[in-house]
């Protein structure tokens, strides 16, 4: 993501407009920000409020550890990368989410394991159809 930056801001939607979100220990993200080179911020839900009030749900394990999950790995160890053991919550399923001007939910991508993640180009996408809509919220 942080690497499209630019095409985010282009299709309307500025770095300044973008926050990531963890349940992760608030101590701890600004490690991670600098970890993954973030421009923009992450917030601290550690008590998982907004996950709740997003749906955002835990996967059984053969849902973590499915076939896609161990290609998405295997790939990074082969470009050198090396993983660590988790310290978080391996089970809770993220989200991604285009909150409106009004603070409504015009758009969401609840994924069912932890590769069913939208691409950046379905992401631009979503962005380009908030920026010209005037219709309800879609899910």
């Amino acid at each position: 993501m942080r690497d499209h930056l630019d095409a985010f801001a282009t299709n309307g939607l500025p770095s300044d407009s973008i926050a990531a979100v963890t349940f992760a220990d608030p101590s701890l993200l600004a490690g991670h920000r600098a970890h993954l080179g973030l421009e923009f911020p992450i917030l601290a839900d550690p008590d998982r409020t907004l996950y709740s009030r997003f749906g955002l749900s835990r996967a059984s394990l053969l849902r973590v550890y499915n076939p896609g999950t161990i290609r998405l790995y295997a790939s990074l160890l082969r470009k050198g990368r090396q993983l660590r053991r988790p310290t978080e919550d391996t089970r809770q399923l993220g989200g991604d989410f285009l909150i409106d001007a009004n603070g409504r939910l015009a758009s969401g991508f609840w994924p069912t394991s932890p590769d069913d993640r939208p691409t950046v180009h379905q992401l631009l996408a979503a962005v380009r159809d908030l920026r010209f809509s005037d219709g309800p919220p879609n899910r």
